[in-house]
């Protein structure tokens, strides 16, 4: 397959100068200015191949938005190689600018001010595209996610799930081969998420462009995303499919049981963790690996009428995982 994105220790350190309090440390820093240094990514290497839905995950302050930030052009790395698309990000070529898009939740790239479609014709002389094309572009995005009836309604106008929908147009018009989501639904309510999911999830599938994703919801990730790379203190700690990683860390299961006639808590309890119980009914939490020979136990040694296994949902997993980190 195509590889669209690499990179090579990748590494981006900050340095901020430290201020000492009062008037006599103030004349000292204009001799003597002490920097405090943050490393922010660490020696990151990726290969993202053409058509890839990544989930870029980790908590905050990881270096997620960093790293978009250099594969996007917007930071020059302190050290490191990257190429996206064929091109040196930090180079900022035109021809780059028309290959990648990003869209960060918490900015916005769309004049409040102006109807949408104000921005789009702006957008259209920027990217020096076809009219014709663009205006077909924004008709048929604008159509699939519903905003058709406020493309010339000022933008500080619109909920925010629409004002998302419109970035999303602007992000998408001139057809780029990368598109960079940090944060994307952030502050939206369900509806709007899932329609955004749904939309993204069409969009990649339809025009294979590569995507990669970086949430806080778990459910973007587990919708959207075949692989998973997490990233804690600015280096990579698992990058792999999202199958692999609920395959390795769905460490319990759920066994829901109903029995016949009343049990005593002391023949379940011995064999895991009682969430609920009920003289007739019980939830038991068991390790994965023994759970099939615990189920033996239970058919053996108890009256029961019927069961059902449930693994942690998906989300769950990869928050437990975020909190307590990557073994």
């Amino acid at each position: 397959m195509e590889t669209i994105i690499r990179t090579k220790n990748l590494n981006k350190t900050y340095r901020t100068f430290q201020r000492q309090p009062g008037l006599w440390n103030s004349l000292k820093n204009l001799v003597i200015r002490h920097y405090n240094y943050k490393t922010a990514v660490s020696g990151i290497d990726l290969e993202i191949n053409k058509g890839e839905f990544v989930g870029f995950l980790g908590p905050n302050g990881a270096g997620k938005t960093t790293t978009l930030k250099m594969l996007s052009g917007i930071l020059y790395p302190t050290e490191g190689q990257a190429e996206v698309a064929g091109y040196v990000p930090w180079r900022r070529q035109a021809a780059f600018q028309k290959q990648m898009s990003i869209i960060m939740g918490q900015k916005n790239q769309l004049w409040f001010d102006l109807p949408a479609a104000d921005s789009f014709n702006l957008l259209t002389d920027i990217y020096d595209l076809d009219p014709g094309q663009a205006a077909g572009t924004v008709k048929e995005l604008a159509s699939l996610l519903g905003v058709t009836e406020y493309l010339n309604v000022q933008v500080r106008r619109l909920s925010l799930g629409e004002r998302m929908k419109m970035e999303l147009i602007a992000a998408l018009i001139h057809r780029p081969k990368v598109l960079f989501l940090d944060e994307p639904t952030i502050g939206l309510d369900v509806v709007s998420q899932k329609s955004i999911r749904d939309f993204l999830k069409r969009y990649n599938r339809e025009e294979k462009v590569t995507i990669l994703l970086t949430s806080h919801y778990m459910e973007d990730i587990v919708a959207l995303c075949q692989r998973v790379i997490i990233i804690d203190q600015g280096s990579i700690k698992y990058d792999s499919s999202l199958s692999d990683l609920l395959a390795k860390y769905q460490t319990e299961r759920t066994i829901r049981l109903n029995f016949d006639r009343p049990v005593q808590r002391s023949a379940l309890a011995k064999l895991g963790q009682l969430s609920e119980f009920k003289d007739e009914e019980a939830v038991l939490i068991v390790p994965a690996d023994k759970s099939l020979e615990i189920v033996k136990k239970l058919l053996e040694e108890t009256p029961i009428k019927d069961f059902s296994f449930q693994s942690a949902e998906a989300d769950e997993v990869i928050r437990r995982l975020l909190v307590s980190g990557i073994k």
